[in-house]
C-alpha cells in the first residue's frame, strides 16, 4: 500500500469513529432525555395523589355536613313508659299513632319499653292521660291470697279480700267501652261491738268515662253487678243510701298542632318552612359538591399532563 492509500484510509477510519461516537453520545443524550421526562411524570403523579385525596377528602366532608343539615329536624327519643305489658303497650302506640305521635317499643327484662320523640313528650303525656292509658295494674284474688308460708291475723284477711274483691271489679268494670278510669270502695257487713246490729254492707263506685259512653245506658246494669258481687248487699242496698255511682265525664284531648300535608308526609306547620328550605337546600347543596369536586378533579388531572 502506498503512502498516499494509507493516508486515505486513516482518514476514513477516523471519520468512522467520530461518526459512532456521535452516535453514542445522542443515545445517551436521549436516554437522559427519557429519564428527566420519566422523573418528572412519577414526580408530577407523586404531586397528583395527594391533590385526589384532598379532593374526595373535601366531598366527603360536605356530604357529612349535608346528612347533618338533613338531620337537623330529628330529635332524639325519650322513654315515656317502662315496664309495661304487651298488651298495654299496644294500646299506648296504638292510640299515640290516632294523633299522628311516632311511638316504639323496646323490650327489657322488666317489661316493654315505650319511647317517643322528645319533642312529642308533651303530647303524648296529655293524649294518653285524657285516655287513660296505661291502664293501671291490678291484682286478683289468687294473686292476694297465694301461700308465702306465714299465718296471717283475721284482720289482715279481711283486709286482703276486700282489697282483692274491689280489684276484681274494677277490672270488670273498665272492660266496659267508654269506661276510661274504675274505682270500686267495698265495705263488707261488719258488727261493730257485740249486741249491736250488723252493719249492712255498702259500695261506692267512682266512672271516668269518654264522651262516647251514655252513663244511663248502664248505670242499673253496673249497680245490678255490683250489688251481686258484694257478700251480704242485696239488691234492696242498690236503692238505698248504702251505695252509690258517679259517672264523671273524662276532659277530652285538645289538639292544638295544625298538621299540614308535605307529600306523603304529615307534619307540624311549625317545622313545614325548614323542611321547605331542606327541600330547596339538599339538591343545590348536593348539586355544589358534586361540581366543586368534579373541578378540583379535573385541575388536578390537567397539572398531572
Amino acid at each position: 500500500m502506498t503512502p498516499d492509500e494509507e493516508s486515505v484510509e486513516h482518514r476514513r477510519s477516523w471519520r468512522h469513529r467520530a461518526d459512532e461516537s456521535g452516535v453514542v453520545a445522542v443515545l445517551v443524550a436521549n436516554g437522559v432525555d427519557d429519564q428527566g421526562r420519566e422523573q418528572e411524570r412519577s414526580g408530577a403523579r407523586q404531586v397528583d395523589q395527594p391533590a385526589v385525596e384532598v379532593s374526595v377528602n373535601f366531598l366527603s366532608a360536605g356530604l357529612l355536613l349535608l346528612c347533618m343539615l338533613l338531620l337537623g329536624g330529628c330529635s332524639d327519643e325519650t322513654d315515656l313508659f317502662t315496664g309495661l305489658s304487651e298488651q298495654d303497650s299496644n294500646e299506648v302506640v296504638a292510640r299515640l299513632a290516632d294523633q299522628h305521635i311516632d311511638a316504639r317499643k323496646r323490650l327489657e327484662k322488666t317489661g316493654v319499653v315505650v319511647t317517643v320523640a322528645t319533642s312529642e313528650m308533651n303530647r303524648a303525656v296529655r293524649v294518653l292521660d285524657a285516655a287513660g292509658l296505661p291502664r293501671r295494674s291490678r291484682t286478683t284474688l289468687g294473686e292476694i291470697f297465694k301461700k308465702e308460708g306465714v299465718i296471717s291475723t283475721p284482720l289482715e284477711e279481711r283486709a286482703r279480700y276486700i282489697y282483692a274483691l274491689s280489684q276484681e271489679l274494677e277490672a270488670t268494670l273498665s272492660q266496659i267501652d267508654g269506661v276510661i278510669v274504675a274505682r270500686v270502695h267495698v265495705v263488707l257487713p261488719e258488727r261493730i261491738a257485740p249486741g249491736e246490729p250488723v252493719q249492712p254492707a255498702s259500695a261506692a263506685v267512682f266512672i271516668k268515662h269518654s264522651a262516647a259512653l251514655d252513663p244511663d245506658s248502664v248505670r242499673g246494669r253496673i249497680q245490678q253487678m255490683v250489688a251481686s258481687s258484694i257478700p251480704g248487699m242485696s239488691t234492696q242496698s242498690v236503692d238505698s243510701k248504702k251505695f252509690s255511682i258517679v259517672f264523671v265525664p273524662a276532659a277530652e284531648f285538645q289538639e292544638t298542632t295544625q298538621w299540614v300535608s308535605f307529600g306523603p308526609f304529615k307534619l307540624d306547620s311549625t317545622n313545614l318552612p325548614f323542611w321547605n328550605l331542606m327541600l330547596w337546600v339538599a339538591p343545590v347543596g348536593l348539586a355544589l359538591l358534586l361540581l366543586i369536586g368534579a373541578l378540583l378533579v379535573r385541575s388536578d388531572w390537567r397539572a398531572s399532563l
